[in-house]
């Protein structure tokens, strides 16, 4: 073999070995792991919606077998949002003839559809392909700082079970209604925002902290209990301070006392101006009742009629054997291994939407910003590698399996017999 020839097969094999090596997400930067095992469980969301969408229907907002597109920018509360970012809000709240105010706009938050019409400006692009393309950009850019944040905020977890990070990207994207990732809705956002949020508590930057929950109170009626998240944060440091581990230093203290202002007005800031634009104080709290069963709303409540509805005498039992569940993967050894920051949101979170919401189909999308829930599950089992691998693996297809299930029977829309009129 000649100098040449040999140099080119010298060359050809430092092509393949650099291939290898780009090939193997082993190798991969630590964000471009997180990128990929998000766009890889999108890939899956996506296939089994184009799936679904052939078995759907003529309905109130597509016709039947519609495009992924239009099946992920315009089915459900999707089109509220469309409205919104088209038309705003109403400056009058409507009323039925019973003088009850009806559904409207008032209803979502606006932070999402405006940063969609932002986009369908510059690009020109409808409703129905810019909402879905930009659920999926934000839950991407989620995805990465989810694992940052499980990495720097949970880190005698992922001692405790290598590759925890990666591990709850999988499951978050895997969960039963994680679809709506790449849905003309606002979870993307929410699940940004609250990460953000988390990992600038968790790094101890403040004044960052402030904006994303800031942003956070116009895009989900989450913002609440991310101020229990800044008061434990604050005694946990000044405990750790009184004992000379942890300097609590003055610019430190502000940033606190800044923060958790910020996270109190933000819970309250849509329901008030929704109040003085609409001329109704309590228009919010009206406009979310249309929704609900019972009008009235009242703390945890709904709990007891609703599960009466589907459940009848067992109501009770299925009660304490959900609450005793969930209460469960917050007390296992699994859940106290990560940060208190971490923690503490997955139980206040978890308290308020069982004290704040009619339960429903909207639960299970709820659930998704209680995504530390995905570490403590992955964590459960830490070793011999082969079984943690073993319960990984079991645990991923039971979610790929349920996230089927939520998409055929909860987004595919079967409507009323006599539809069309």
């Amino acid at each position: 073999m000649n100098a040449e020839a040999s140099s080119a097969v010298e060359t050809t094999t430092v092509t393949r070995s650099s291939w290898s090596v780009r090939a193997d997400p082993r190798r991969w930067p630590w964000w471009g792991r997180a990128l990929g095992a998000y766009l890889a469980t999108r890939l899956f969301s996506a296939v089994v919606l184009v799936v679904v969408a052939q078995f759907q229907v003529e309905n109130y907002w597509t016709p039947a077998k519609p495009s992924y597109l239009r099946f992920t920018g315009l089915m459900w509360d999707a089109t509220w949002y469309r409205t919104i970012a088209e038309q705003g809000y109403p400056a009058v709240l409507p009323h039925g003839a019973d003088g009850l105010v009806q559904q409207n706009p008032w209803a979502f938050f606006p932070l999402f559809p405006f940063l969609v019409r932002g986009v369908m400006i510059v690009s020109r692009a409808p409703w129905y392909v810019a909402a879905p393309l930009v659920a999926l950009a934000l839950g991407a850019i989620a995805a990465v700082v989810i694992y940052r944040l499980i990495e720097r905020g949970a880190p005698r977890a992922v001692a405790a079970r290598p590759g925890l990070p990666l591990a709850t990207v999988v499951l978050l994207g895997l969960f039963p209604s994680a679809a709506v990732l790449q849905i003309g809705y606002t979870e993307s956002l929410a699940l940004l925002l609250v990460a953000a949020s988390l990992l600038a508590i968790v790094e101890r930057r403040y004044a960052w902290a402030s904006l994303a929950v800031l942003a956070l109170g116009f895009t989900r009626a989450v913002a609440l209990p991310m101020a229990v998240v800044v008061v434990v944060h604050g005694l946990v440091r000044w405990r750790a301070s009184r004992r000379g581990e942890d300097r609590l230093t003055l610019p430190d203290v502000g940033g606190l006392g800044l923060l958790a202002g910020t996270a109190a007005v933000s819970g309250v800031a849509w329901p008030l101006i929704c109040g003085w634009v609409t001329g109704e104080s309590d228009g919010y709290l009206q406009t979310q009742g249309s929704w609900r069963g019972v009008r009235e709303i009242q703390p945890f409540v709904p709990w007891g009629y609703v599960s009466r509805f589907w459940f009848g005498d067992w109501a009770p039992l299925i009660l304490v054997v959900g609450f005793g569940l969930v209460i469960a993967c917050l007390v296992v050894p699994a859940a106290w291994r990560l940060g208190s920051e971490l923690h503490v949101w997955s139980a206040a979170y978890l308290a308020y939407i069982v004290g704040a919401i009619e339960p429903g189909s909207s639960l299970a999308r709820f659930l998704l910003l209680a995504f530390p829930l995905g570490a403590v599950t992955a964590g459960l089992v830490t070793r011999p590698p082969t079984r943690r691998r073993l319960w990984f693996v079991l645990v991923a297809v039971l979610m790929a399996g349920l996230q089927i299930v939520w998409i055929y029977n909860t987004w595919r829309l079967t409507p009323p017999s006599g539809w069309p009129p």
